[in-house]
C-alpha cells in the first residue's frame, strides 16, 4: 500500500499517525497515545481501531488534500493497519 502521508516516514505501528517528536511515545514505533509506560493505552482490536481512527477522518483530509469519504477512509484503513507492526499476523 502506498504511504498515506508522502512527508512523513514513519508512523504509529498501532493507529498509523505519522509519527513526529511531539507524538512519539516512549517506545518509538507508537505515538503516545497508543503506547505509555511500555504498555499500549487500549485493549482494543483491529476494527475497534479503526472506528477510533474514522472520528479524524476531517483532519485526515485536511492534512492530505483528501476528500474521502467515511466508507472510503474504512476502506484504506483496512488494507494499512495490516502493514502496521501491532496488526501484521
Amino acid at each position: 500500500m502506498d504511504n498515506p502521508f508522502p512527508n512523513y516516514q514513519h508512523f504509529c505501528q498501532s493507529c498509523g499517525m505519522p509519527l513526529s517528536d511531539e507524538v512519539v511515545s516512549d517506545n518509538p514505533d507508537y505515538c503516545k497515545y497508543c503506547h505509555a509506560d511500555g504498555h499500549f493505552t487500549q485493549d482494543c482490536t483491529m476494527d475497534e481501531m479503526i472506528e477510533v481512527c474514522v472520528q479524524y477522518l476531517d483532519e485526515f483530509n485536511k492534512n492530505t488534500g483528501q476528500h474521502l469519504t467515511t466508507e472510503e477512509y474504512k476502506e484504506l484503513l483496512l488494507q494499512y493497519f495490516p502493514t502496521l507492526k501491532r496488526w501484521k499476523k
